[in-house]
């Protein structure tokens, strides 16, 4: 028995990994994470057990996949974007090493790809940003030292804010005087679900611009020079050879 923690992706049900589709599909049991995964990502299941863990403690979800390795039954453990990134599975993981119960992790697609497909740019691009950080705003979980936000940006690479649009104003005030307010911003609302929404803008407009919307959350925060850039180097990974 084995508890599969997979990667739903960031919301369309065809950016789920053919692995992750076939766990999702043979598995007799599955926890997935209702609030945030399309029920369509679940669809071809033969499962006995479909179980949406949106309302339960760690404790429940637990007791459900303890109870799963003791009848022997494979669990497909559904998380949003790609588990390892804010998927809350570490918690799940050091309770099943304690138990003796055998996991694996499968990668899924992020919402920043998603986010980054939507707007149809590359993320690093030379002479520009050739580091990507992905963070997310302190809010209820306290971020280690050297982690905060403004520490970050100093580094004025692109960054990808998770959990932060209802703090956007805060966010643009800490990141201004790095990136200077001229530098463009992104807020994408349910990357690669039917009800997309994107806003674009800059650090001196992008507040303005989202509190005329209803977004609230469930959106991401991609800000760099990246974002509308024209003029960079060519990459060397297509570069004729020296004659």
């Amino acid at each position: 028995m084995t508890v599969f923690f997979i990667g739903a992706g960031p919301g369309d049900p065809e950016l789920v990994t053919v692995k992750g589709q076939r766990l999702v599909r043979t598995c007799p049991v599955i926890l997935y994470a209702g609030s945030l995964v399309p029920e369509a990502v679940l669809s071809g299941n033969v499962a006995e057990k479909v179980v949406n863990t949106a309302e339960l403690d760690l404790d429940a979800i637990v007791a459900l996949l303890a109870d799963a390795h003791a009848k022997g039954q494979d669990v497909a453990r559904v998380h949003s974007g790609d588990p390892s990134l804010y998927g809350a599975i570490g918690e799940q993981i050091r309770r099943l090493r304690a138990l003796g119960i055998p996991y694996e992790i499968v990668p899924g697609v992020t919402a920043t790809a998603a986010c980054a497909a939507a707007l149809g740019v590359e993320l690093t691009l030379p002479d520009v940003s050739q580091t990507l950080i992905l963070t997310r705003y302190a809010r209820k979980t306290s971020m280690p030292e050297g982690e905060q936000l403004a520490d970050l940006a100093r580094h004025r690479a692109t960054m990808a804010i998770h959990l932060g649009v209802r703090h956007l104003a805060r966010i643009v005030e800490e990141l201004t005087p790095h990136y200077g307010s001229d530098c463009p911003v992104a807020v994408i609302y349910r990357a690669s679900w039917p009800d997309e929404e994107k806003v674009t803008g800059t650090l001196a407009d992008i507040v303005g611009k989202v509190q005329a919307t209803d977004i609230e959350r469930t959106a991401l925060i991609l800000v760099g020079r990246v974002l509308d850039a024209e003029h960079f180097a060519d990459s060397t990974l297509y570069a004729k050879e020296a004659e």
